[in-house]
């Protein structure tokens, strides 16, 4: 543990980053998954309206820099591109 009370803080800091970073990490995986059994299931519309909510939810994540812009980027282009598929 710190003993330093700026070090204190920082540990306090990380820590509250750790968990944000996590469940928008998780938020991303999952609406990614729900894109995909969408595409799979070949229901077109479900699939459009949960590609919306992926890209608003990933370009989040990026702009809070939880992933990085490209990497945005580049799920959002992939699962577009799985959409154009059906």
């Amino acid at each position: 543990m710190a003993n330093y009370k700026s070090a204190i803080k920082r540990a306090r800091q990380n820590e509250k980053r750790r968990l944000r970073n996590k469940s928008l990490k998780t938020r991303i995986k999952n609406i990614v998954k729900d894109v995909r059994l969408a595409v799979s299931e070949q229901s077109n519309e479900a699939a459009l309206n949960k590609l919306d909510i992926a890209k608003s939810i990933i370009d989040n994540a990026a702009k809070k820099g939880v992933i990085h812009r490209k990497t945005a980027s580049r799920k959002i282009s992939r699962l577009s591109r799985l959409i154009n598929t059906i």
